[in-house]
């Protein structure tokens, strides 16, 4: 245990959340159970290391910060682990890359069952799905995602400022007043090209080049996340990665999905399967017309952000589909994104339609809203695109 509380005070010490994620405040950090999960690479690490930074003294012994990457813990479950944390006057237990232990779900249930003064904190990845695949903790356990950099977090860590988040009412309705309390203080526009580049994802500010970096994650994603979460073989890795090379190079569009399983030699049904996990990888987005969902074939599919256009084909990327992937990057966690129709690129939330524009618009239509490139201020129904990058 002592080994633990020095780690847990080394790492805690030495911490550096460059930006403070605004879900730090979303959590009800009085509940007893906290999942938290995130893509690989969006800093749930440090997320976890910065709660313990405030909340705690480092030298406390009532909070402690584990990694289930440590072979201690092909001795030990967390249930035996935990038990005696709590016996030793143990009261917070930060649980990181929960999924790497067997039955990890079980022993959280027997914590939480047989140590009610504990509360436990854990990370997971975002192909988890907590309360479906894990109906022991159905209805204990409050699950958050973590996201990536959204453009509001890059430019405040950029500039040095401290803008907050609007809502997309606030946007839609008040975009010039808000932009009118942002211009005098910076000018967007100048940091934009970075943030679909490189910055969504924390670790563009390491010390090293960031593509590969970012390549490395996404292989880790499918080689780790993907193939030991949803318990698939390895023979078949090479089947996703193709297919996940095939749909970044072919511009956004309804998949052909017999052709997909030609190339990669699979069923239809495998396909789709495949699909269903890159997304919750959070290294695609489907994109469906209102009304339909998976299992149905998606109208569209996308790329899940900017970066990783950049990173898998750089040559062949357009213009406007960096713009619109940058949009529903933004918009998927907290909105419902359907394929437009009549002209629109999006339907947002079932009634709201949105055209991503990179230039002027001649000839515009009074319900739609025009998202618009390389503009700094906007009026009426057209808004910077910038702008939704405010959104979290």
């Amino acid at each position: 245990m002592e080994t633990f509380f020095r780690t847990h005070a080394y790492l805690v010490e030495h911490a550096h959340a460059p930006v403070r994620r605004a879900l730090m405040d979303e959590i009800n950090w009085n509940d007893r159970l906290i999942g938290i999960k995130g893509t690989r690479g969006v800093g749930k690490t440090t997320f976890l290391l910065q709660y313990a930074k405030e909340h705690f003294r480092i030298e406390d012994r009532d909070c402690l910060y584990i990694n289930m990457n440590n072979f201690y813990f092909q001795g030990k479950g967390i249930a035996e682990f935990a038990t005696e944390f709590y016996h030793a006057g143990g009261k917070v237990l930060l649980i990181d890359q929960v999924f790497k232990q067997p039955n990890w779900s079980r022993d959280i249930r027997k914590c939480y069952d047989e140590l009610p003064a504990l509360k436990i904190v854990f990370t997971g990845s975002s192909v988890m799905r907590l309360k479906e695949e894990n109906p022991e903790l159905n209805g204990i356990v409050k699950s958050y995602n973590l996201r990536g950099f959204s453009f509001r977090e890059f430019l405040n860590l950029q500039t040095g400022q401290h803008f907050p988040s609007y809502t997309l009412s606030d946007i839609l309705n008040n975009h010039e007043h808000i932009v009118r309390q942002i211009l005098p203080k910076v000018r967007p526009l100048q940091y934009f090209q970075d943030y679909i580049h490189h910055g969504f994802y924390p670790f563009f500010l390491e010390k090293r080049n960031f593509s590969e970096n970012l390549l490395k994650t996404m292989n880790m994603m499918l080689e780790v996340d993907i193939l030991l979460i949803k318990q698939i073989e390895l023979k078949y890795l090479a089947k996703i990665k193709k297919l996940l090379y095939l749909l970044a190079i072919e511009s956004p569009g309804s998949p052909n999905v017999s052709q997909l399983a030609k190339e990669i030699q699979t069923s239809r049904a495998t396909v789709m399967n495949y699909l269903k996990y890159l997304a919750d990888a959070r290294l695609i987005n489907m994109i469906y017309r209102k009304g339909e969902s998976f299992p149905k074939k998606p109208a569209k599919i996308m790329m899940h952000n900017p970066n990783l256009i950049y990173v898998i084909y750089p040559n062949l990327m357009k213009e406007q589909d960096i713009l619109e992937t940058f949009f529903q990057n933004t918009l998927w966690k907290d909105h419902q994104i359907n394929i437009g129709e009549k002209g629109a690129t999006f339907l947002i939330d079932g009634n709201q339609r949105v055209k991503i524009t990179p230039g002027e618009v001649k000839k515009k239509s009074a319900d739609m809203i025009y998202a618009r490139h390389q503009i700094e201020i906007g009026k009426g129904n057209e808004i910077p695109l910038w702008l939704f990058g405010f959104l979290y």
